[in-house]
């Protein structure tokens, strides 16, 4: 203690003679850990924001069958193992089973929708996981432009038929035409799969690409469009488009999605807003597996939230608001009399051609008419400078006879005029 207390007043005598003024001794840092960087379950924004994770509590869309109709679902990454139970190729460029990506420009763009809306990588966080991510699927891969061998109208007309026909609960298309008009042979195409209860999800196009606003197939009535938000929940600059015909909205940006090369990617656009309410679908029609398809539309768009600045629903950018997973999988919506989004087969009735009257078919017995006679026999006819007998008969002879009467009474007049005369001389 005496030693201490030395040293004490020693430093304290240097202070005094130095001038010097005490500063505490530097506590030690450790060395900051490095940011660790996020996981792409963390950068499915998506996944909360939507509340796409409590509808999980109820479903995962087990039993439902999201057909892809788009470049191809690649074969190979681990988030699609399991995921697809079918698919198809309609573009004659492809491989029969769907899964080889047919467009070199877009190639990864079916694998990226395909992730959004199913994706399987529930067991890492470094995983993509999809909005339904137990829900099954169909790739069906259709080129476009030069990609190819079949016209694109005919390609989307097949796929849609063979979707419905393998059993597709929902219809995920994620592309535009940037026309608002559509080929003629779409009509029975979509008409055949609203009236199997398909739901059917079309992506609205993005200005960023030259599209002004929204082009089939996003406005054929009674398919459910979707426009695109960025992660704050506005609309979407350059990767959304508007339009009479938007249904609801979800994130369009900074979207992650599985590649062809089963990397994960970050891309943007409606196109992944789509697959995203394709998944809410999805999850619907899994957790009400006897609701119609015009039920599940109905949900999805009246659980939908505008944002604080749309008065009026429904809104060009926005359509009925921003989905909300968890309340259209778990609210309690009255039944939908007709789709909100529209009747196709009435569009067609105005429109394209008004079906014929059915021909009445006659009741009354028939009226039995009596044979016609004979016909009277041909005679050949003589010369023509020679008369007939009929001739004879009704013009001829009796024109002599008052010609021959005639005679005979101017004879009888010139004879009595002659006597008389020659009485006259005598006297």
């Amino acid at each position: 203690m005496r030693q201490l207390a030395r040293l004490a007043a020693f430093g304290l005598a240097l202070v005094l003679l130095t001038g010097a003024s005490p500063t505490p001794t530097p506590t030690p840092e450790g060395t900051p850990a490095a940011t660790a960087a996020p996981t792409i379950h963390e950068r499915e924004y998506w996944i909360k924001d939507l509340g796409i994770d409590k509808a999980w509590a109820t479903t995962k869309g087990k039993g439902v069958t999201i057909a892809v109709i788009d470049t191809g679902i690649v074969d190979g990454p681990k988030e699609f193992e399991g995921a697809v139970v079918g698919g198809t190729d309609v573009s004659g460029a492809g491989t029969s089973n769907g899964r080889t990506p047919v467009d070199v420009v877009n190639r990864n763009h079916g694998s990226w929708v395909a992730s959004l809306a199913a994706a399987r990588g529930t067991d890492s966080p470094n995983a993509m996981v999809g909005v339904a991510p137990e829900a099954d699927l169909l790739s069906v891969s259709l080129g476009f432009g030069d990609s190819a061998t079949v016209p694109f109208t005919e390609q989307v007309a097949d796929a849609i038929v063979w979707s419905v026909d393998k059993g597709a609960d929902v219809i995920n298309l994620s592309f535009t035409t940037n026309a608002q008009s559509w080929d003629e042979s779409w009509d029975d195409a979509f008409l055949y799969a609203m009236k199997k209860d398909v739901v059917i999800v079309v992506a609205a196009g993005n200005r960023g690409s030259g599209t002004r606003s929204v082009g089939a197939p996003a406005t054929i009535p009674g398919v459910l469009t979707v426009a695109g938000v960025d992660p704050q929940g506005k609309a979407s600059v350059e990767a959304s488009t508007q339009g009479i015909t938007i249904g609801v909205a979800a994130p369009s940006e900074k979207l992650l999605g599985v590649s062809a090369d089963g990397e994960i990617d970050e891309w943007k656009g409606t196109s992944g807003a789509a697959p995203i309410v394709a998944g809410v679908a999805a999850l619907v029609r899994s957790a009400h597996p006897d609701m119609p398809a015009v039920d599940v539309i109905n949900r999805i768009i009246r659980t939908a939230v505008p944002p604080a600045e749309v008065d009026k629903v429904p809104d060009p950018l926005y359509g009925y608001g921003v989905i909300d997973a968890e309340a259209a999988v778990k609210a309690s919506i009255p039944a939908a009399s007709r789709n909100p989004m529209g009747d196709l087969q009435r569009w067609i009735e105005v429109y394209r051609r008004q079906e014929a009257e059915p021909v009445p078919t006659p009741t009354a017995t028939p009226v039995e008419i009596p044979p016609l006679p004979p016909a009277d026999t041909h005679t050949e006819s003589g010369s023509s400078f020679l008369p007939s007998a009929d001739e004879l008969r009704t013009g001829t002879l009796p024109l002599f006879a008052l010609c021959s009467a005639g005679i005979l009474v101017v004879l009888g007049v010139i004879a009595a005029v002659r006597r008389a005369r020659s009485a006259r001389v005598r006297r």
